[in-house]
């Protein structure tokens, strides 16, 4: 079961939006662990640090002028549900299953994900391909440097 239009809303950052988003993270200095808000009929509530963290991370989306989805997904996804939030076809998802790369249980004869593991595997996914791109910049770099050198 796939995240719905009406399970899902998407929220585009006007400029103001962006320079408050901008204030705002500027006055907090990456501390996340100590934000309090001013409730006019129930006084000053504490964020949990956890709650501090999520919206810090909103935040910064939307000083970059970027655009914020914000979606439901149940405990447990279908192959294809989980190969759509992967962006992979469902066969290829069938296939990192089968090789155990990404945990999966039956129920009945279907297979089941759960979506913390869905959500960790792209985690890793994009840190990996991340990584290759810093790999490719830092071998770019050098060979930059070796045609700078052999000018000279």
């Amino acid at each position: 079961m796939s995240t719905t239009p009406a399970e899902r809303s998407m929220l585009i950052a006007r400029p103001k939006e962006q320079r408050q988003a901008h204030a705002f993270l500027d006055a907090l200095h990456g501390r996340t662990s100590s934000i309090t808000v001013s409730v006019d009929t129930a006084g000053d509530i504490a964020v949990p640090e956890e709650l501090a963290d999520i919206l810090a991370k909103v935040l910064q989306v939307v000083a970059a002028g970027g655009t914020v989805t914000v979606g439901t997904l149940p405990e447990e996804l279908t192959t294809t549900t989980a190969a759509e939030q992967l962006g992979i076809s469902r066969p290829t998802l069938m296939k990192l299953i089968r090789q155990g790369e990404i945990p999966a249980h039956k129920v009945g004869s279907h297979h089941r994900l759960k979506s913390a593991d869905v959500l960790a595997f792209r985690k890793a996914r994009l840190a990996r391909q991340r990584e290759g791109l810093e790999e490719l910049r830092r071998l770019e770099d050098e060979i930059d440097l070796e045609d700078e050198i052999d000018e000279l």
